[in-house]
């Protein structure tokens, strides 16, 4: 569950320059990668060159989980921000929100958003997720974005197998740093 939130917090964070805030196309209730992607059509794509994101874990709650699980997870609080660097070729800053879809799909996760507003460097999204017997996943995402910069909070509440709850919150954010090295 960790891995798909922090993959949203990426897919999401240099996406929220846009306009139409209707992106449920098909007027079905669910709004899919797909239309996601296509509403994010015309909107500021991020600026190629080298990023560096930033995800940090502010609050988990795990009401009746075993005291071993709820120190594990709370570790995570410990541990203080994570951060990476990656390299964003021109190509992939073309397809924008196009190619993160694409590769969330390759993820072989079954995921739809219950609601997808861009606008004006704001994103406000709400994705439910569907790990098959794995559990189920309903993640809040709020923030700003623009060419080269991003921020966002998430909070997501998931659901295990066994009906297990957990719930956390997480602040995300990716800022260009320069060019990819050659």
């Amino acid at each position: 569950m960790r891995r798909i939130a922090i993959a949203a917090a990426a897919s999401f964070a240099l996406a929220a320059c846009g306009g139409n805030t209707s992106a449920d196309a098909d007027g079905d209730g669910e709004i899919t990668m797909a239309e996601a992607a296509a509403k994010t059509e015309g909107m500021v794509k991020p600026r190629p060159g080298k990023y560096r994101a930033t995800v940090e874990f502010v609050d988990v709650e795990l009401p009746g989980a075993p005291q071993q699980v709820q120190d594990m997870m709370r570790g995570m609080l410990d541990q203080g921000p994570q951060t990476h660097e990656y390299c964003l070729t021109a190509e992939e800053a073309d397809r924008g929100f196009e190619e993160m879809a694409r590769q969330a799909r390759e993820d072989d996760s079954s995921c739809t958003f219950g609601k997808f507003d861009a606008d004006g460097g704001r994103i406000d999204a709400v994705m439910n997720c569907d790990a098959g017997g794995q559990g189920i996943a309903r993640m809040t995402m709020e923030g700003t974005g623009g060419e080269t910069s991003s921020q966002m909070t998430m909070t997501v509440d998931a659901k295990g197998p066994g009906g297990e709850a957990m719930t956390m919150k997480m602040n995300s954010s990716q800022e260009r740093i320069g060019d990819c090295d050659a």
